[in-house]
């Protein structure tokens, strides 16, 4: 909603910076990429509305693919024609949210269990 000119990346910083923060990230055809995998339907979707949540909050909205194992998101800022640094904020969130794994860090929550029955994102 801002009005002030966005610095947009070019190829070589947009893989510099993706090499350094987000390396499960791509670039492609004018868009940042990321696929997650999932174990079927019911994790697609909390990937799906989690990144929702995130873009909206954020006001910057992402394409996305879904299917029964993965989601893939595609970040650009169309205002800018190019990518931003919202791209990459909002890429970071999303990784923070999706890749988190409670049970792998000092804290109250466990994460979810082992068994196949409960798992919902294949982890990097």
């Amino acid at each position: 909603m801002s009005s002030a000119t966005e610095k947009t990346y070019s190829e070589t910083e947009i893989a510099e910076k993706l090499t350094a923060e987000l390396p499960h990230w791509y670039f492609e055809s004018g868009w940042i990429r990321r696929k997650y995998k999932t174990s079927g339907w019911k994790g697609t979707l909390m990937v799906v509305n989690a990144v929702g949540h995130l873009a909206e909050v954020a006001w910057h909205h992402p394409d996305i693919t879904a299917s029964y194992a993965f989601v893939i998101v595609k970040l650009t800022t169309h205002s800018a024609k190019g990518i931003t640094d919202k791209d990459f904020e909002l890429a970071k969130k999303i990784e923070q949210v999706v890749q988190w794994q409670p049970g792998e860090e000092d804290g109250p929550f466990e994460g979810t269990p082992s068994d196949q029955r409960f798992k919902y994102i294949k982890y990097d």
